[in-house]
């Protein structure tokens, strides 16, 4: 049985925004009913080009109802180019945590918006040049690649997990795995100055205020920054994020894997007692 944290139950059995935009400005279909999970996403933009008003259909478990339904609140008030810097960790993040089994659900949302986006700007909604490597689920080339690049996926227990590819017959586990070696032998570590003490702790105090505590407040939790040993990170939850059962996915998978991104690959989240 999923441990699932209130939000996702909430957002389950209350779904915000389910229907279609009419007359939409962009509009998305991915997934299959026959691969068990399809998502429908349309959004409409105001007179500033902002997204007013964004709702889903979708067909699926309670982690792919909640994922949606979180996405479309997420995105409202945002521009284009704004929306499109939102990432499957970011939808996770929002509802607290998603078991990693049901990644792949935040994953379809983020593909439903880009895909969405791609429509309203006029571009091709399929990429050129896709192939298809899992058969069972339809997932191509490009998406897999695309998972475990921006989730630093290293198995094809992993890749199921975010994208489904795998999941069925395993005749594509294989090429599954030859992508995933593909893609981290290419993946280039950016070359960094070495920070000081001094540097690190504002840059990462810096990326807690920019990049992650209004995430986290928009859901009445959020951070302190205690202090930073080393590539340790010491930090406090607050709010709903310190009585919250999924923080610690919360800690790993949103605040960890930014701070990375932001600051320094060799960070390490470690919560400490208030």
């Amino acid at each position: 049985m999923w441990e699932y944290t209130d939000k996702v139950r909430e957002h389950f059995l209350n779904p915000r925004n389910v229907g279609e935009v009419e007359n939409p400005d962009g509009v998305a279909e991915v997934g299959s009913i026959a691969c068990g999970d399809a998502l429908k996403l349309s959004f409409k933009l105001d007179e500033n080009k902002r997204i007013k008003e964004a709702k889903f259909k979708t067909f699926g478990c309670a982690s792919a109802i909640a994922s949606s339904s979180a996405l479309t609140e997420m995105i409202k008030g945002m521009t284009v180019e704004e929306a499109m810097k939102v990432t499957n960790q970011d939808i996770a993040a929002y509802l607290g945590g998603l078991p990693q089994e049901k990644m792949h659900c935040s994953v379809m949302g983020k593909e439903a918006l880009e895909k969405a986006i791609a429509n309203y700007q006029g571009a091709p909604a399929k990429e050129p040049g896709a192939q298809i490597v899992c058969e069972c689920f339809g997932a191509t080339d490009r998406e897999i690649e695309r998972a475990v690049r921006e989730n630093n996926l290293t198995t094809v227990e992993e890749v199921t997990n975010y994208t489904k590819a795998g999941g069925g017959c395993g005749n594509c586990h294989d090429a599954i795995r030859q992508i995933v070696e593909r893609v981290r032998a290419e993946a280039k570590p950016a070359v960094r100055p070495k920070l000081t003490t001094i540097q690190k702790i504002r840059m990462i105090e810096e990326a807690l205020e920019r990049e992650i505590r209004p995430s986290l407040k928009h859901d009445g939790g959020d951070i302190e920054l205690i202090d930073v040993v080393g590539n340790r990170v010491l930090v406090a939850t607050r709010g709903a994020c310190a009585s919250c059962k999924a923080s610690d996915i919360t800690l790993k998978h949103f605040v960890e894997a930014k701070l990375r991104d932001l600051v320094s690959p060799d960070l390490m989240i470690e919560e400490v007692a208030p």
